[in-house]
């Protein structure tokens, strides 16, 4: 039942504002704090939006409120340029890279990269021909479900599966679910896909969380599971933790003083390295599962537990009785459990009050 070490993403995202000596220290900071992965996102703000589209609320509050969401976006693009260094500099430091792609250029260019594992992120969920095309890498997914109901998580991992089973596209949703609604298709994404349970909100409130999600769509889709983390603080990342997750993502910063969209739902650094030393506390005492005794408590059966004993003397073949037989702890002898058998029957020996009973 021991489950492998929670992986932990930390997502500097577009926290390196454009500026590449950002990006090389946020991979040092994730690396300092004992992160698993550091993830960039990778995306042409020109083909992910258009000039008309206004900014999220939180975007607005932490940026210029005179920009759109795509001359905001330009200046947070990560340059293709830079990810061959970014890349070597995580792998130096002891991380996986990864980056979130929002096109299929993007993706495909990430494939070039060498990136072993996918994340899908919550805008895409919903985008059957990006996330189809994304499956058909046959690379690890990780599927963000920030905004989405079951059904939608549901098609979603259906398109995947009609991926992983079928040689060209879907011609519609029904041959998708009829993939779907076979045992063995949606086996196929066992050990390939994990659910992320989002809340896209930046930050997102306790009120907002409902992080019985997530095990709810453990027990619906059998598949692991995990948490992207939009809250401030590291207490709902340490409750993912606790209740099974086996990723978690959590944006992290330079300094959340810094301009920018994500920075103040950013841990700083002393925070990540904390969230992380706390998770791996709670995977020891989440153990393996197994209900049996620790070695350590070994020692206190002599001491706690009770034995059958003579609450008063007891001649040899008397007929032992409720009224003569008692428990104590004594350090050896009978389990109480067997005092049911021995009433009635005639004492093999005789007792002193308080004497261990051996029959």
């Amino acid at each position: 039942m021991k489950q492998k070490p929670i992986y932990i993403i930390a997502e500097a995202g577009v926290n390196h504002n454009g500026q590449l000596k950002i990006a090389y220290d946020l991979i040092d900071i994730a690396a300092d704090a004992g992160a698993n992965a550091v993830k960039f996102q990778t995306f042409n703000a020109s083909s992910l939006t258009s000039s008309s589209v206004p900014k999220a609320e939180y975007q607005k509050k932490f940026t210029a409120k005179s920009e759109s969401q795509m001359e905001m976006l330009k200046k947070l693009e990560l340059p293709y340029e830079w990810h061959q260094d970014l890349k070597n500099r995580a792998e130096d430091r002891g991380l996986d890279f990864l980056s979130t792609a929002f096109d299929i250029d993007s993706h495909n260019f990430l494939m070039d990269l060498g990136i072993q594992k996918i994340k899908i992120p919550s805008g895409e969920l919903t985008n059957g021909p990006l996330i189809w095309k994304f499956a058909k890498s046959k690379k690890e997914l990780i599927l963000s479900t920030g905004m989405a109901n079951i059904d939608e998580v549901e098609d979603a991992l259906a398109i995947i599966a009609h991926s992983l089973n079928s040689n060209s596209p879907p011609k519609n949703m029904d041959e998708v679910k009829k993939i779907w609604d076979n045992k063995s298709n949606r086996n196929s994404l066992k050990g390939f896909v994990t659910i992320l349970h989002c809340t896209s909100q930046y930050p997102a409130k306790l009120d907002q969380i409902n992080l019985n999600a997530m095990v709810s769509m453990k027990k619906t889709f059998e598949l692991d599971v995990g948490y992207s983390d939009h809250s401030q603080g590291i207490n709902v990342a340490l409750a993912s933790a606790a209740l099974g997750a086996t990723i978690i993502e959590k944006h992290f910063t330079t300094s959340r003083k810094l301009p920018g969209p994500d920075h103040n739902a950013s841990l700083e650094s002393k925070e990540l390295e904390l969230m992380i030393k706390e998770i791996r506390k709670i995977e020891i005492v989440l153990g393996d599962g197994i209900k049996k005794p620790h070695p350590d408590e070994e020692p206190m059966k002599f001491s706690a537990r009770k034995q059958i004993i003579a609450s008063k003397n007891i001649a040899k073949n008397a007929l032992l009785s409720i009224e003569n037989l008692s428990t104590s702890r004594a350090g050896s002898g009978m389990n109480p459990n067997e005092i049911w058998s021995l009433i009635g029957k005639k004492s093999k020996n005789s007792y002193n009050a308080g004497e261990i009973i051996n029959e």
